[in-house]
């Protein structure tokens, strides 16, 4: 397991929140701790990976800065 912590830029309210929460379950993330901006996940590298999760982010309209 790996736990990082992303910046996300986009995000503005509580629905983004929300938002953020069902793309990160969805790319396979298994836990996740989201605030407006940035989000602190943990998950399984055999099952996913960054490429990934930051896909699943910007089909929402989100970015994670690098």
């Amino acid at each position: 397991m790996r736990e990082i912590k992303i910046l996300i830029e986009g995000m503005s309210c509580s629905h983004c929140i929300k938002r953020v929460y069902q793309a990160l379950e969805e790319a396979g993330v298994s836990e996740a701790d989201v605030k407006i901006g940035e989000a602190k996940i943990i998950f399984d590298e055999t099952k996913t990976n960054m490429d990934k999760i930051a896909k699943a982010l910007e089909n929402l309209g989100y970015r994670i800065k690098s």
